[in-house]
């Protein structure tokens, strides 16, 4: 069965959503099946995609909603949750 969970959250890190914590959030993202899509405005990029997540140009200030849609996904969103909290 394929579940959908989402969460919304506003970036703290001075940095934005830069290259350490891409790269820190794709290694995340790549441990659960689901497929976990972040969301700013309009555009819409997978968690897995390096080049996608740095041109959303996501900085401080900026609120994402972070999807994720699989078998795992209320796994995945506490997991990319965490993430967020700790390094954005």
């Amino acid at each position: 069965m394929r579940r959908i969970e989402t969460f919304e959250y506003v970036i703290k890190d001075q940095l934005g959503l830069h290259a350490r914590p891409a790269g820190l959030l794709i290694k995340e993202a790549k441990k659960f099946s689901s497929q976990i899509v972040i969301e700013q405005g309009e555009s819409q990029v997978s968690a897995l995609h390096l080049t996608a997540l740095l041109s959303m140009g996501i900085t401080i200030g900026t609120k994402v909603r972070v999807i994720a849609e699989g078998a795992d996904a209320e796994a995945a969103i506490e997991a990319i949750k965490n993430f967020f909290e700790e390094n954005l």
